[in-house]
């Protein structure tokens, strides 16, 4: 009897696991399982073999004023465009995911169920995204919320004025863990380590291992959830009463 209802705790979790490998989010334009693309646009493309996005979010993330989410790159003029290609690969990487799931919370939001937090983005990739936006300005710290959007679209608020780049956001750091409420977190890992998950890459998607990684690793601490627990109760009366 312990023999059988512990395989099926470790079916069972094995099962949860492959699931947090291979799932999209519950938020605004992600699709309800992962699965292939074929057309992702430009920067999109590289998730084009398993995507939690759609051709047209993949486009969509490409303009200045996508019905995505309505928000406005230019907020404190032009952005340049070697700053804004980090943020179209940002949410190329946050629509098109499947290997988000460590790292996927439950969110009281209007507009999305899901959120991600902490995700551990590469050395590389975090430092050349404020690199390449040094030089830029903006009004705000944290982009998710505290704009005007009485227009449609996000406007710096009233009581904020357009900054250099660096007097908002002083290291590449602060920059990849403030601008989105801490869904990043920055580590000193390079993509080679495997411990950090890649917004730029090319062939096939190195985050799964990446995921895989983290996932086994909080494991131990990790508490069965309750629902399982009952359902392992429920089995283990009838196998006991039958």
């Amino acid at each position: 009897m312990l023999l059988f209802l512990a395989s099926l705790l470790a079916l069972s979790s094995g099962i949860l696991s492959l699931d947090k490998l291979n799932m999209c989010m519950d938020a605004k334009h992600q699709k309800v399982e992962p699965g292939p693309e074929g057309a992702l646009y430009h920067q999109c493309a590289p998730w084009r073999d398993n995507a939690c996005c759609t051709a047209n979010t993949s486009e969509e993330a490409h303009n200045d004023h996508s019905y995505l989410y309505n928000f406005n790159w230019n907020h404190c003029g032009a952005m340049s465009s070697k700053c804004k290609k980090h943020f179209i690969q940002d949410t190329c990487f946050y629509e098109c995911s499947p290997h988000l799931g460590p790292w996927i919370q439950p969110v009281d939001q209007s507009w999305r169920k899901e959120r991600i937090l902490n995700v551990p983005l590469c050395k590389e990739d975090c430092e050349q995204w404020w690199e390449d936006c040094k030089d830029d300005v903006t009004c705000k710290t944290d982009w998710h919320k505290g704009w005007d959007w009485s227009s449609g679209t996000n406007k710096c608020p009233e009581d904020s004025k357009c900054r250099k780049w660096t007097d908002v956001f002083a290291t590449p750091k602060s920059m990849c863990e403030q601008v989105w409420s801490y869904s990043y977190l920055y580590t000193t890992y390079s993509k080679d380590s495997g411990r950090c998950m890649q917004l730029w890459f090319t062939g096939s998607n190195p985050n799964k291992k990446v995921a895989e990684y983290y996932l086994n690793a909080a494991q131990p601490g990790q508490s069965f959830p309750v629902f399982m627990l009952h359902f392992l109760f429920v089995i283990s009366f009838f196998v006991t009463m039958f």
